[in-house]
């Protein structure tokens, strides 16, 4: 079997568990190096309080600012529009996530883990460290280990990450082409839903937006087809009411999509059953500032199962019955 190529890492490798950021000088004049970077850093929505010209300097001064060829750029270097330049931002403080990731599987190319809720998969926004990549990253020291697909922020469950460069796009594009396997749990509450209904919609997120929509009587574009519903265990039942404050049944829906539209599960949900417990987006959007680690969403990816595309072989990954959140 050929090996896939790999795209070109950049002159600068990651460094503790980030990567760097490449940026383009705009059209226009010109700009000296120090002026684009503090320009980039002093914008930035999300940045250190340290993070000042004092800092911007020292990058010049230890070479981590670079052109695409990795040639150092000093302060006074003249940019002209189009130039690549590559430096290091340095994140904000963020809030620490109180839970664990725990390894599930791990062999010489592969890691699989159980993501906790509240970590984003990969740095993005607000949210760079307190991520399940720059965490695993700096757990392990592998600057390569890089996730193959994604789950969402309040998601939790299983992950698949690569721990080679060389290896990582072979599962990213088995994951791309849909031919992953996947099941998730949801618990809301219970409605009387038959096993091996499918789910059929059309869905549409604007960039920018937390929310995706379902849009009627339009060629569907997600399919889930959910597998089981059951109601819980009387004990966990009452716990769960009590903590998220809701009256009535509860079920578990074992959700088995079909394809990776944005918050598709979450979506499909709401629509056709009840919202998952703890959504903090469907049905209604909650201020980002009342965010409760004791109330996470219960969406859990609880199976992977796929033909590897190195050695061929079937692989299969499921987290045991226990929710460690409940």
């Amino acid at each position: 079997m050929a090996r896939k190529k790999t795209k070109n890492t950049g002159p600068l490798p990651p460094r503790d568990g980030l990567g760097a950021t490449r940026a383009r000088v705009p059209e226009g004049p010109g700009i000296s190096a120090a002026e684009f970077i503090w320009h980039l850093v002093s914008t930035q929505r999300h940045r250190h309080p340290e993070d000042n010209v004092d800092a911007v300097l020292a990058r010049f001064a230890e070479g981590a600012v670079v052109k695409r060829d990795g040639s150092p750029l000093t302060p006074e270097t003249w940019l002209e529009p189009g130039t690549d330049v590559f430096f290091y931002r340095r994140p904000a403080p963020e809030k620490p996530v109180p839970f664990e990731i725990t390894t599930v599987f791990e062999d010489d190319g592969l890691l699989v883990v159980n993501k906790p809720p509240f970590l984003a998969t990969m740095p993005r926004a607000s949210h760079i460290t307190e991520t399940a990549t720059v965490r695993l990253r700096r757990a392990t020291g592998n600057e390569e280990l890089t996730p193959a697909h994604r789950l969402d922020r309040a998601t939790s469950g299983l992950l698949l990450l690569t721990k080679r460069h060389e290896i990582r796009g072979a599962y990213q594009e088995l994951f791309a082409r849909r031919e992953v396997r996947k099941e998730y749990e949801a618990i809301a509450l219970l409605h009387d839903v038959p096993p091996a209904t499918p789910w059929h919609h059309h869905l549409t997120k604007q960039s920018g937006k937390p929310a995706a929509r379902l849009v009627p009587d339009t060629e569907p574009n997600a399919s889930t087809v959910v597998s089981n519903v059951s109601r819980l265990e009387p004990a966990v039942e009452v716990a769960l009411q009590k903590r998220y404050g809701v009256s009535g049944a509860l079920g578990r829906y074992v959700l088995q999509p079909e394809t990776g539209r944005t918050h598709q599960l979450r979506v499909q949900m709401m629509a056709e059953a009840a919202p998952i417990l703890g959504d903090r987006i469907y049905p209604n959007l909650m201020p980002a500032d009342t965010e409760d680690f004791s109330l996470p969403m219960l969406l859990r990816c609880t199976a992977l199962e796929f033909t590897d595309p190195l050695s061929g072989r079937k692989r299969q990954f499921r987290l045991s019955a226990t929710w460690p959140t409940l």
